[in-house]
């Protein structure tokens, strides 16, 4: 670990929406995310085990996509040492005045190397714990934000960054097939569980999913008949299933703008520092879907555009570079 500052874990995001009323049917309603707080531009959500203001924020939009990811420090030292680790490797940082995001504290805000809108915050109001709150429990039950998964050109770079650099450790990896094998995708955790950040080879910088966590299986199937009950039937993209990554079970959901979500349960503990990464080839079925089932197209191909931190346009997309010139590789490009 980095001496120079102590993330935590992923702490929350921003979803961009087009239309407040039908994002709360569903994020509220549906899957059961905690309403903290509202304006008319924003709706702040928690789930069953926060202690804190939120862990998505919903931001009023002409188009759908991602405002910001955001990890929780230790210290407010932290925040001074990230800032220099950014500006020294010649990225956009700004800070944030307490209350500039409702319930956040002083906050930085980076434009990562890689373009995506980053946030670190150490402080949050606190919010009275819901996970005894029984009878505020429904839908999916969802119960915290557990990680975020981001596409990409360079997963090689970001993978020396983040580990090298901003002490996260590495818990699964896949490679191409070939005689010197290529990093595609890696997963990498600050709290010791899988992890709370994938990074995966496609075009980019967008976000693929955040994923939230939910008590166990029963709650997944349970927010299936929750969602196909109130007709959101073709939100449900993927799953439910069973990851070999992460060995977690899953369901993928689109909300009503096109953003994407996954229910998450049953993952690992990663805590034992010798922990070596668990390596997955790029054609292995059972990478992806231990059962083998494959993944739809539209899981390969739609991802979440992100804003600049400076002009707040969407970011410029690049491809990947020096990718084998083969089918099943290009199939999985983003």
């Amino acid at each position: 670990m980095n001496s120079d500052f102590d993330i935590v874990r992923a702490g929350h995001l921003e979803y961009l929406v087009r239309d407040l009323e039908a994002a709360r049917r569903f994020y509220v309603d549906a899957l059961g995310f905690i309403l903290t707080d509202s304006d008319p531009f924003h709706l702040y959500l928690r789930g069953l085990e926060d202690r804190y203001h939120h862990c998505l924020t919903l931001t009023k939009s002409d188009s759908p996509g991602v405002g910001h990811i955001a990890f929780r420090v230790r210290r407010d030292e932290d925040l001074v040492a990230l800032e220099a680790l950014y500006r020294a490797r010649g990225c956009s940082t700004r800070w944030e005045t307490e209350g500039s995001e409702a319930g956040v504290g002083r906050a930085l805000r980076v434009q990562d190397p890689f373009g995506f809108p980053v946030e670190y915050y150490r402080d949050m109001k606190h919010e009275e714990w819901m996970l005894r709150r029984f009878q505020e429990h429904r839908g999916g039950r969802v119960t915290r934000l557990d990680h975020f998964n981001v596409l990409l050109p360079d997963v090689a770079a970001a993978y020396r960054l983040y580990c090298d650099f901003l002490g996260f450790t590495c818990t699964e990896i896949t490679e191409t097939d070939e005689s010197q094998p290529r990093l595609w995708a890696a997963w990498l955790r600050r709290k010791q569980t899988c992890h709370d950040l994938a990074l995966t080879t496609g075009k980019g910088p967008r976000v693929h999913h955040a994923g939230f966590y939910v008590a166990d299986r029963n709650a997944i199937m349970d927010s299936a008949d929750v969602l196909a009950s109130m007709g959101y039937h073709a939100n449900m993209e993927r799953g439910p299933g069973r990851h070999g990554v992460s060995n977690a079970f899953f369901l993928y959901l689109m909300d009503p703008d096109g953003n994407r979500l996954e229910l998450y349960t049953g993952d690992y503990l990663s805590a034992d520092p010798d922990w070596e990464p668990i390596r997955w080839k790029l054609n292995d079925p059972q990478r992806q879907t231990f059962w083998g089932a494959p993944a739809p197209q539209s899981w390969f191909n739609d991802a979440m555009l992100v804003r600049e931190l400076e002009t707040g346009r969407w970011h410029t997309l690049s491809e990947p570079k020096d990718l084998p010139d083969r089918p099943e590789y290009l199939s999985r490009l983003s």
